[in-house]
């Protein structure tokens, strides 16, 4: 987990640091304001960016199923299986409201 870093305190940690190292000629001028201007420029995160690849992947994922309930549809059923569906069907039809139990 990556904790917020406290920007006053660095800053005091870098210049306590650049005391004890003073510059040298080859450090280009006003080296140490851009680096500080820097630091307290913090990135912002790219909401749009998440949002969209959330949704792409839901799309993946969405196009996986289809294909998958594509393939298992057009798979033949055996026999048996379509034999006994067409009994239950038939029967189920045919079943007039007296021969049927109470099931409340």
């Amino acid at each position: 987990m990556k904790l917020p870093m406290n920007l006053a305190e660095l800053q005091k940690k870098l210049i306590a640091a650049a005391r004890k190292h003073p510059p040298e000629d080859r450090v280009p001028y006003a080296f140490e304001k851009r680096i500080m201007a820097r630091l307290g420029k913090t990135p912002k995160g790219d909401e749009w960016g998440h949002l969209a690849r959330a949704l792409w992947c839901g799309a993946a994922v969405c196009t996986a199923v289809a294909i998958a309930t594509s393939v298992w549809s057009f798979e033949p059923a055996s026999d048996d299986s379509m034999l006994a569906f067409s009994q239950d069907l038939e029967q189920t039809i045919l079943t007039s409201p007296d021969d049927v139990e109470a099931v409340w």
